[in-house]
C-alpha cells in the first residue's frame, strides 16, 4: 500500500513539473499572433475581387462599325438609325462570350452608347436607339442580349455610357445632363448585376447636335455632375467598380497602349483627382494617396477600337498580348482588352484565335511553379500563422508577415534541383494595403554567392501582382530581398517559372 502511494506521489510530482515547464515556455511558439494592422488606404472587398479578375474585355460596336467603306472610330452623330444592321440579322452574343472566355476574360464591358449617341438598348428617352432601327424589327436589345449571355456563361457584365453625345441637340445644356442621368438609370436598373460602370472624360467638340453641325464646349470638370452619377451607381449597383480618369473605383492609367508604370501604387490623393482629364490619371499612382484607386489598362487587340476590315492583318498576336499582360497585370493593374465585333454580328476569326492562343500561352508559362517543392526560409517571421511557407500554399488569404516596425526582410528558396528560371511572380496581401517600396530578386548556384536577376526595370512596387521577366538563369537558390516598405511586410505568393 505504501509503495502504491509512493508511485502516485512521484507521478503527481512529474505532472506538476511538466505543467510548470509548459507555462514557462514562450507563448509566441504556440499561440496565434495578431495580424498586422492595415496600412491605409485599403481596398473594398469589391475592389479586391475586381483586381483579382486581372483580365476582362471591352466590346466597341455600333453604327461606326457599318459607316463608310471601312468604318470609322468616332461617330459624328448623324448616321441614320438603320445604319446599325448586322448582316446575320442578329448579334451572335454567345460567340462573343465564348471567344472571350477562351481567352481567359472574366468579364466584358459593352459600349452601350459611344460618342455618336446611338443607343444599343431600347431607351425610352430617345428615338436614336435600336428600337427605331431594322435590328430585329425594332425588338432587339444588344445590351440585354449580351447581359443574358454573360449570365448563362458565368461571365461578369459591365457597361460604358459615353458622356459626350454628338447627336443630341441639347448637348451642352442642362437638359442633356438630365437626359444622361435618365439613361444611366435605365442601364443600372434593367440589366442585372454590373461589375463595372465605365465613364470617360470625353467632353465636347464638333458634332451634328440635332443638325447644328457645330463645335460645342463644356465645363468638363462640372458639367456632367459626376458626383450625382456616381451616387446612382453606388445606390443601384453597389458592387460595381466605377471607372473614370481619376476613380473613385479604378483609374485610367494614362495611355491606350495597355501598359502601367514600373512603379505603380494603387493609391491616389483625393485632393488631386477629378473624373475629367485634367491630370487626374496616373501611370504610377501616388505613394502618399489617401484613397484606393488601382489602375486599369485599356488597349485594343487591333489598332482601332471599332472593327475595320483593313486591320484584319494587324491583330495583336498571342506573344503581343502576353507581353502586355506582363506590363499591366504584372505591374499591379488590370488588363481591359478591346475585341470589336464585325458587321456580321460576330467577332473576327483571327481575333478569336489569337485570344485563345494568348490564354493557352499564359497557362503554359505559369503551369509549373518551380518553388512549389522548395525549402523556404525567412529572415524573420511574425509568428504562428504568418510563416514563410505561406507564400507557397496557394491560398490568397494567407501570407508571410514580419513583426510590427519591421519594414524589410528576406525570403530565401532552396530549389529541389538546379533549374532554369526567367520569370518571377510576387504578390502582396492587398486587403491590408499596399506596402513594398523597394525590393530585389537574386539567384545563386551554390546558396552562397548571389547575383541580381537582370529584369531591366525598376523593382519598386508590387501590389496585387508583380511579374519580372528576365534572361534565363540557372539557379539552385532564389531569394527576394524586400528593402523598404510602408509597414510590416505581407507577402502572400512568390513563384518562379521558366518560359521557353
Amino acid at each position: 500500500m505504501k509503495d502504491r502511494k509512493k508511485v502516485c506521489y512521484m507521478n503527481n510530482r512529474i505532472f506538476l513539473f511538466i505543467a510548470c515547464m509548459a507555462l514557462s515556455a514562450p507563448l509566441t511558439s504556440y499561440a496565434q499572433v495578431a495580424a498586422p494592422s492595415p496600412v491605409l488606404p485599403i481596398p473594398t472587398d469589391h475592389q479586391v475581387a475586381w483586381q483579382r479578375m486581372e483580365t476582362y474585355a471591352f466590346i466597341h460596336y455600333g453604327p461606326n462599325t457599318f459607316y463608310g467603306d471601312d468604318g470609322i472610330e468616332w461617330g459624328y452623330g448623324d448616321y441614320p438609325v438603320d445604319t446599325f444592321n448586322p448582316t446575320l440579322g442578329y448579334c451572335d452574343v454567345d460567340q462573343w462570350v465564348e471567344a472571350l472566355q477562351a481567352g481567359g476574360m472574366k468579364g466584358v464591358i459593352l459600349t452601350a452608347k459611344h460618342h455618336g449617341g446611338f443607343c444599343l438598348w431600347p431607351s425610352k428617352y430617345t428615338d436614336y436607339c435600336i428600337r427605331f432601327g431594322p435590328y430585329k424589327n425594332g425588338y432587339g436589345d444588344v445590351v440585354g442580349e449580351l447581359a443574358e449571355s454573360c449570365r448563362r456563361h458565368g461571365m461578369k457584365f459591365g457597361v460604358y455610357l459615353s458622356p459626350w453625345d454628338r447627336h443630341q441637340a441639347h448637348y451642352a445644356s442642362p437638359g442633356y445632363v438630365e437626359y444622361y442621368k435618365n439613361q444611366l438609370r435605365e442601364l443600372l436598373l434593367n440589366y442585372g448585376e454590373l461589375f463595372e460602370v465605365w465613364f470617360d472624360g470625353a467632353n465636347g467638340g464638333d458634332g451634328w447636335y440635332g443638325g447644328a453641325n457645330e463645335r460645342r464646349s463644356i465645363d468638363k470638370n462640372n458639367y456632367y455632375d459626376f458626383p450625382t452619377l456616381f451616387s446612382y451607381v453606388r445606390e443601384y449597383q453597389p458592387q460595381a467598380i466605377i471607372f473614370s480618369n481619376g476613380g473613385p473605383g479604378c483609374r485610367w492609367v494614362g495611355n491606350e497602349d495597355g501598359t502601367a508604370g514600373e512603379t505603380n501604387w494603387a493609391m491616389m490623393r483625393s485632393s488631386d483627382t477629378t473624373p475629367a482629364y485634367d491630370g487626374s490619371y496616373s501611370p504610377t499612382g501616388m505613394e502618399d494617396g489617401d484613397m484606393w484607386v488601382a489602375a486599369e489598362c485599356d488597349v485594343s487587340i487591333r489598332p482601332g477600337w471599332f472593327y475595320h476590315k483593313a486591320e484584319d492583318s494587324r491583330v495583336k498576336s498571342a506573344d503581343d498580348l502576353v507581353n502586355l499582360y506582363y506590363k499591366n497585370v504584372g505591374r499591379n493593374a488590370t488588363f481591359l482588352l478591346n475585341v470589336p465585333v464585325t458587321r456580321s454580328g460576330r467577332m473576327h476569326p483571327t481575333d478569336v484565335a489569337n485570344l485563345k492562343a494568348f490564354r493557352n500561352k499564359l497557362d503554359r508559362i505559369f503551369a509549373d511553379n518551380l518553388l512549389a517543392k522548395s525549402i523556404v526560409k525567412a529572415s524573420e517571421e511574425r509568428g504562428q500563422g504568418f510563416e514563410a511557407s505561406k507564400v507557397l500554399d496557394g491560398d490568397f488569404n494567407s501570407y508571410w508577415a514580419t513583426a510590427d516596425g519591421k519594414k524589410s526582410g528576406t525570403l530565401t528558396f532552396q530549389l529541389a534541383s538546379s533549374q532554369k528560371v526567367n520569370r518571377v511572380v510576387l504578390q502582396e496581401y492587398i486587403p491590408l494595403g499596399q506596402r513594398v517600396k523597394s525590393f530585389r530578386v537574386e539567384y545563386s548556384t551554390d546558396g552562397s554567392n548571389w547575383r541580381d536577376v537582370n529584369c531591366g526595370e525598376q523593382t519598386t512596387t508590387i501590389g496585387h501582382k508583380r511579374i519580372l521577366v528576365f534572361p534565363t538563369v540557372t539557379a539552385t537558390h532564389l531569394r527576394v530581398r524586400f528593402l523598404d516598405a510602408r509597414g510590416p511586410l505581407c507577402i502572400n505568393e512568390v513563384g518562379a517559372y521558366y518560359a521557353e
